[in-house]
């Protein structure tokens, strides 16, 4: 099987210009193709994953990923399946997520030895002025085929800025810049990017006398069919970011082991693609869909997080739920394979500043708060009405219990909700 045949059979292939010119260019040629991810946040979330498991199977398969972070373009923000526009942020806080993502994107893109290209289009755009831009390629692009756009059209009836309006040039421009700088002939991206990826082979083609092969493909959106939404979210609806700080390890370890039965086919393909094709289909027709489901926590974690971690989380779970195969007798190639299904007393970890014992102390209901145990003040109460706290395996029934600096003499506190949930507490 081809890396193309592969991409196709995982469930990464939706719309192309070409597909026998692309199969054909991926068989014969040393391939350089980039995607692009715009810096409005500082971490990405399980959802953007898509194309980085597209992009790392391709370079695995030899092939050169320009990876962009647009410094430019996220800016502005792609009005792409929004029906509102995004919140302006300055460019202080674009220049800080460039960096941020570029640090997430190198756990799955190798960019050293120059394997990749790392690019930020405020490189280029920050140096062409306006009028040469809109006289050398804005006469290129034709306003009535950029309003037909999905992603224009739909918004045309709630309004659009000109700013929003505007993204679709620069994308394409993104294009025709990697192409003539780094002889990047492909781009691929998420099925809604359709209209803007387009506008760059087609602005290629008129900048260019001699003609200009070059092609877009797009991956299919990922959906959860219990649901109708888009994958990212985990069950309380909040998305299942990449930064420890936001989505610890063992959380997002959690994430994809509870993942809905009917996507489980779904995600192994696409998600542990460091298996081979048959061993994902295998792993998901398999009577013990627990270990499965552990089996796809473990490669997804192992990739976003280092596989030490991936092993701490899995045997933390294990410890406190249950290993769905202790004997491991489902065969797989994965690590998690050769790891000696054992109880642990291991916890999730969180460190909180030690001068929150100080003076009145912390307040049981901003402890698990900050523990991220609770979202609210309000959740936390409810918990504490439940009797459903326990700190130190003790349960805390007064509402107004508090924990100074006496009452924690190793900095440490493992704090519980409910049966399952557990956090380790340290104050440094």
């Amino acid at each position: 099987m081809n890396i193309f045949e592969e991409l196709k059979a995982r469930g990464f292939v939706y719309q192309m210009t070409d597909e026998a010119a692309i199969e054909k260019k991926l068989a014969t040629e040393k391939v350089v193709f980039y995607c692009g991810f715009d810096p409005t946040g500082s971490s990405l979330h399980v959802g953007h994953l898509l194309p980085v498991m597209a992009m790392r199977m391709l370079q695995k398969a030899g092939h050169v990923p320009t990876v962009l972070v647009g410094g430019a373009t996220g800016a502005i923000g792609d009005p792409s399946g929004r029906s509102t526009a995004r919140n302006m942020i300055t460019m202080e806080e674009v220049a800080y997520n460039v960096e941020c993502l570029k640090s997430q994107l190198s756990r799955f893109i190798t960019l050293e030895n120059g394997e990749a290209n790392f690019v930020n289009n405020f490189d280029w755009f920050g140096k062409i002025k306006l009028l040469d831009f809109l006289r050398d390629i804005g006469s290129r692009f034709s306003v009535n085929r950029m309003l037909a756009q999905k992603s224009v059209e739909s918004r045309l009836e709630n309004g659009l800025s000109f700013l929003e309006f505007s993204y679709s040039l620069l994308q394409g421009y993104d294009f025709y810049h990697l192409n003539k700088e780094y002889n990047c002939s492909l781009e691929i991206g998420g099925q809604d990017q359709w209209g803007n990826m387009v506008a760059g082979t087609e602005l290629i083609r008129r900048m260019y006398e001699e003609d200009k092969e070059v092609h877009v493909l797009t991956i299919p959106l990922l959906i959860n069919p219990a649901t109708g939404q888009k994958f990212g979210k985990s069950i309380g609806g909040t998305s299942v970011w990449l930064d420890v700080n936001r989505t610890s390890v063992f959380d997002y370890y959690q994430f994809w082991r509870n993942c809905d039965d009917a996507m489980l086919g779904d995600l192994l393909k696409k998600f542990a693609i460091e298996l081979p094709l048959e061993e994902c289909i295998a792993l998901a027709e398999c009577e013990n869909i627990n270990r499965a489901k552990e089996i796809l926590a473990f490669e997804a974690t192992k990739m976003a997080h280092g596989e030490q971690a991936a092993r701490e989380a899995f045997l933390t779970a294990g410890s406190q739920f249950g290993f769905a195969d202790p004997e491991r007798k489902v065969p797989t190639s994965s690590a998690v394979g050769s790891i000696e299904c054992k109880i642990e007393t291991s916890y999730p970890e969180i460190t909180l500043p030690a001068d929150l014992l100080d003076g009145d102390g912390l307040w049981i209901v901003q402890l698990l708060v900050k523990s991220e145990l609770c979202k609210t003040n309000s959740d936390a109460r409810r918990l504490l009405q439940g009797n459903a706290v326990k700190v130190n395996g003790e349960k805390v029934a007064d509402m107004n219990k508090t924990y100074k600096a006496a009452d924690v003499p190793e900095k440490e506190l493992l704090v519980q909700s409910g049966k399952k949930n557990f956090k380790k507490v340290i104050f440094a």
